[in-house]
């Protein structure tokens, strides 16, 4: 495997994605501004043809189905991004083509996109990356599994708190009438914008360390019922009433997320690979979001 230092990355970069999720698109799409090539797995022929309309090649892969073209793909790629999450069986990335990635003439990055839920709980109490991974939920436990086998190939892995963005927050929450302010007090969570999670995709590209480990997350870890109030002040709406927690009609796995509760500090990427976050709290993200039309009609 290649690590080589490029100029101008991004000019001619080859990028292949496993699993074009909703911030793995974010991330293709602003590479694509400077000229990146990209190409992407995905599920579905319909989801294929979907992508062509933006320019990105799709392949479809899932642990199942591993199509050829797709050697040849890792074979070409300067950089691979995964977004594809582990399952039972163990990672299906690795599971496929681990000795083909380890074998790629050109490969000079690897990206993994994993979860802050490896720390499991704290108390409220501060993490870093330095923190010893604790996973409590079972499906962060695979995490924890399949970031040891990714970095054993060299990998960067990404640990993502909440994600929100466009489509994809408090304001369309409000919008859809399904937005909640439950409290469980002391709860805090972490939470990220996707545009971020992209702009630091680009610096750790542009300043590779093989190995390394970041948390990407804001600066401000805040309650769940302070987002959403805020979300409504944006919108000129009263919030929502408080339910307390132990009378919130919850899913088996949103109430797990209230089973752990941390904050996550982010200083490493702003020190070691230079981001300065667009949206450094909720209330720039929101405002943000509400300015593109996100939220009910004003």
């Amino acid at each position: 495997m290649a690590w080589l230092s490029i100029l101008d990355y991004r000019a001619f970069m080859k990028l292949l994605v496993f699993g074009l999720g909703y911030s793995a698109l974010h991330v293709s799409q602003r590479l694509q501004m400077s000229g990146a090539q990209v190409t992407a797995t995905v599920r579905s022929r319909a989801k294929a043809d979907e992508l062509a309309q933006v320019g990105i090649a799709a392949r479809l892969f899932s642990p199942d189905h591993a199509g050829a073209e797709i050697v040849d793909d890792i074979a070409a790629s300067d950089a691979i991004l995964i977004s594809v999450p582990p399952g039972e069986s163990g990672d299906p990335v690795l599971a496929s083509f681990a000795g083909r990635i380890a074998a790629a003439p050109n490969l000079r990055w690897i990206g993994y996109l994993s979860t802050v839920g490896v720390y499991g709980d704290h108390a409220g109490n501060w993490v870093d990356e330095t923190t010893p991974t604790t996973p409590g939920k079972g499906r962060s436990r695979l995490r924890t599994t399949a970031e040891q086998a990714w970095l054993a190939l060299g990998a960067h892995v990404f640990r993502l708190s909440g994600i929100y963005g466009p489509g994809r927050n408090q304001l369309v929450q409000l919008a859809s009438g399904a937005a909640r302010r439950i409290v469980k007090p002391g709860q805090i969570f972490n939470r990220i914008h996707v545009a971020d999670i992209a702009a630091v995709i680009e610096a750790s590209l542009a300043r590779p360390r093989p190995g390394g480990i970041y948390n990407v997350t804001d600066n401000e870890p805040a309650p769940p019922q302070d987002v959403v109030a805020f979300a409504a002040r944006l919108c000129g709406l009263e919030p929502p009433a408080e339910i307390p927690f132990e009378r919130a009609e919850l899913s088996p796995m949103a109430r797990s997320f209230y089973s752990e509760n941390r904050r996550v500090r982010n200083a490493l990427i702003r020190e070691e690979l230079g981001v300065t976050l667009n949206y450094p709290t909720y209330r720039e993200g929101l405002t943000a979001l509400r300015a593109l039309g996100d939220g009910p009609p004003a």
